[in-house]
């Protein structure tokens, strides 16, 4: 009978537990409410599992190498369990998610704003691209609070930076300054000896899950002789949005791909796998973000390759053609493997 009481105990202590997945690492659990199992079973596997090491590479095992960048396009069936579900906003800006499984993008933004995961700009900061050059998958700017252990929601200077990668303000052109008691425009003066009319404060525009239609990923496919094998690292990984020209009519468009910016990979993987990625074969074998990427359950286009010009696919093939060319680049890599083994 004690012993009954024991299991029963450690029961309450351990459901207790695993009803604040917050204490856990953010990840959503079917235990919605202290003492309320959604399902059979508590789901703890994939919240509380750890993450497996790459294996160990020496140098001097690597006999080739070859780096690629692809984008994974959320369009495509396959790549669904990335986009789904989506996220979304309320009217007084509340953020809304799903409280059983997230979309990557959730994944992404929760852990920058809070911290942890490192947010690298696809340009210099300083000019907010303006005459610089997008180069954010050599992981050069680092966008950190001005100190170790804050956040989004704790360091103002981090949190005016960091919400220029993370959406949009919406300014009213017909916007009228800010006026005194005596209705005078009220002037800002700043340091530099500039002043400017203090504006009301703009509408935002926060960037969603729907937002995100490619993520774009620099990795590297090597030849290991110690252990025979053809592998791949995933370097860095980067969202990508779809800019909306409008016109002086008023008429929209589609623009040009940007990417948000980058995060290091192998950091992003102590995230990545503490949460669920659907399965529609079976709710009670889902895996996490990171085993997705491991196993490669995605389909992907490569649209540069390294090479002498440092130019992309599409600079000298377009449409159809650079698919074809990013097929034969994909063949020429698994043909390495085979060569390895026909000699």
């Amino acid at each position: 009978m004690k012993s009954l009481f024991v299991v029963a105990g450690l029961s309450l202590i351990s459901l207790n537990v695993l009803a604040q997945p917050e204490d856990i690492n953010g990840g959503p659990v079917n235990v919605p409410t202290e003492g309320i199992v959604d399902g059979v079973f508590i789901q703890q596997h994939i919240p509380t599992k750890r993450m497996i090491p790459y294996e160990y590479v020496r140098e001097a095992d690597v006999i080739w190498s070859k780096r690629v960048w692809q984008y994974i396009d959320m369009r495509e069936k396959i790549n669904l369990p990335m986009y789904f579900p989506r996220d979304d906003f309320r009217a007084d800006g509340t953020w809304v998610k799903n409280a059983n499984r997230w979309s990557l993008w959730t994944v992404i933004r929760h852990h920058v704003l809070a911290g942890n995961i490192r947010l690298f700009s696809p340009y210099d900061p300083i000019t907010k691209g303006v005459g610089s050059a997008w180069d954010g998958d050599q992981l050069k700017y680092p966008v950190d609070p001005t100190q170790p252990g804050l956040n989004y929601y704790s360091d103002s200077l981090y949190r005016e930076e960091v919400f220029y990668y993370f959406g949009t303000l919406l300014k009213d052109p017909n916007a009228q300054p800010l006026t005194d008691e005596f209705g005078d425009p009220i002037v800002d003066s700043f340091p530099d000896g500039t002043t400017a009319y203090r504006y009301p404060p703009a509408d935002t525009n926060w960037f969603k899950t729907e937002d995100i239609v490619q993520y774009r990923m620099k990795e590297d496919w090597f030849f290991d002789k110690e252990r025979s094998v053809l592998d791949v690292r995933i370097i860095a990984i980067a969202p990508v949005i779809q800019e909306i020209n409008t016109d002086g009519n008023g008429n929209k468009s589609f623009g040009r791909m940007r990417e948000l910016f980058w995060l290091y990979f192998p950091h992003c993987r102590f995230v990545f796998n503490n949460y669920f990625v659907y399965n529609d074969q079976n709710d009670a074998q889902w895996m996490s973000f990171d085993d997705l990427f491991w196993k490669r359950r995605f389909s992907s286009v490569i649209y540069k390759e390294s090479n002498t010009f440092d130019r992309n696919v599409e600079s000298y093939r377009m449409g159809a053609d650079a698919l074809m060319e990013a097929e034969k680049i994909k063949e020429e890599i698994r043909t390495i493997e085979h060569d390895v083994w026909s000699f």
